[in-house]
């Protein structure tokens, strides 16, 4: 793996970290009653990719790197389906964009775990 200076070289956590600004702003205009349940679930799981991201590269070795690239999968599967209960449930009309931003975050964390187990 090419040394980074830092994981926020990283397009991925890049992306991620817009994933969470779209999150936070989409879960603005749910109903006050989802404030302790979908909201909270949604911004939790929006701030672990990038955190995980973070967390992984800055552990030793790339084996540790890719087990936080897995959560940060895991956390963004989270949030498609989160998303898809807003979507059930009216409080979001369209999630075309932001399951573009998944499907583009989906491949880069693939792709990234990908290109580390090459390493190993």
């Amino acid at each position: 793996m090419n040394q980074i200076k830092s994981h926020k070289d990283l397009k991925v956590w890049q992306e991620s970290m817009s994933l969470v600004i779209e999150i936070y702003k989409t879960s603005e205009t749910f109903p006050k009653s989802e404030l302790y349940g979908l909201v909270y679930q949604m911004r939790r799981a929006a701030v672990s990719i990038p955190s995980n991201i973070a967390e992984g590269a800055g552990r030793k070795g790339e084996k540790e790197f890719i087990r936080f690239l897995y959560i940060a999968l895991g956390s963004l599967s989270e949030i498609e389906t989160q998303l898809e209960i807003a979507y059930r449930l009216k409080y979001i009309e369209n999630l075309e964009d932001t399951n573009k931003s998944i499907y583009f975050i989906r491949k880069m964390l693939a792709n990234l775990i990908k290109s580390l187990n090459g390493i190993i």
